[in-house]
């Protein structure tokens, strides 16, 4: 299967895509579910979810009744939307999730998505999280990725260890800082991650 076929779209309450790569993943996709904080710009775009999930607080009273058909409040508050609309996927059985929408506005929003995609990734999901420059993957010891010669990737270590690669310009290692990882390049068409662990990667389009 194809790693850019997926179950499912989440979109979640950032900023709302504009480029290319998320648009057409968005439109290729069968079932999209919104968060609750993205579903009235969602349907403002004329286009309709095939559910909503959230704690019911972010969409507007409109919508919350005309909607209410595919509304699914789910009040807990130890996770965030975008975990929630997760769960709801997994539960009817859809594991290839797309995200978009994920990052802008609130910053600490955006660390707590990207962070999450190894949560979900420990859950048995193959996850994507599209932004309008790239796209986040969580991986787990030695992946091996298709790319561009020149394309840059970022590499964020989460419990890696034993870091090195094939296909960079530059070495890795252990990381003890994000930014350790950032800013790498590709030197073919594909390159190699050799981990114990998990780790985040961003490559950009």
């Amino acid at each position: 299967m194809k790693d850019d076929v997926f179950d499912a779209v989440i979109v979640a309450g950032g900023e709302f895509p504009t480029t290319k790569q998320p648009l057409k993943i968005l439109q290729n996709t069968s079932f999209v579910v919104c968060c609750d904080g993205a579903a009235d710009h969602y349907i403002a775009t004329g286009r309709i979810p095939d559910a909503i999930v959230g704690d019911g607080d972010s969409i507007s009273a409109e919508n919350r009744e005309k909607f209410a058909h595919i509304l699914h409040i789910m009040g807990e508050q130890d996770t965030n939307d975008q975990t929630k609309a997760v769960r709801y996927l997994i539960e009817r059985g859809k594991r290839r999730i797309a995200i978009v929408g994920a990052t802008g506005k609130r910053e600490d929003h955006t660390i707590g998505n990207i962070s999450l995609l190894i949560e979900y990734a420990r859950e048995g999901c193959f996850v994507r999280s599209f932004t309008d420059y790239g796209v986040f993957i969580p991986c787990n010891g030695t992946t091996t990725h298709q790319c561009h010669k020149g394309q840059q990737v970022s590499i964020f270590g989460i419990t890696a260890k034993e870091l090195s690669a094939e296909g960079l310009r530059y070495p890795i290692y252990d990381f003890n800082n994000w930014w350790q990882g950032t800013l790498n390049e590709c030197t073919d068409n594909e390159f190699t991650i050799n981990a114990k662990g998990e780790y985040l990667l961003f490559l950009n389009y």
